[in-house]
């Protein structure tokens, strides 16, 4: 979970908030949400989109394997399924490495907070 300036815990974020932290459009996105169905976020009682911690993940997921790794939708989409049924091989180890050191390192960035 995100923390904000003042220490406050974030739930949920807007499209907004999650296209802006990728470098994305927001109808991007929202075109995102119809190829990938592992990128499903809530709609709130007004209807908005509100993204979780593990859709945030998703979409930086996703914007990776199509900016980054010059996949197709398609490809990117076998991708991310290969790695959701543990058949992700070295993306998949990459893929927990980095979540082990950004764990390690919001760890220690609340140690340095405290």
């Amino acid at each position: 979970m995100a923390m904000l300036d003042n220490g406050i815990t974030k739930l949920y974020y807007t499209i907004g908030e999650v296209a802006s932290m990728v470098d994305e459009e927001a109808h991007v996105l929202r075109y995102w949400e119809t190829e990938f169905d592992s990128l499903r976020p809530r709609k709130n009682r007004a209807g908005k989109r509100v993204y979780t911690k593990d859709d945030v993940d998703v979409v930086f997921r996703i914007r990776h394997l199509l900016r980054d790794e010059k996949f197709t939708i398609d490809g990117a989409r076998q991708a991310l399924k290969r790695e959701k049924s543990g058949n992700g091989s070295v993306d998949s180890d990459r893929v927990q490495q980095l979540t082990e050191v950004r764990s390690f390192l919001q760890k220690m960035l609340d140690r340095v907070k405290d």
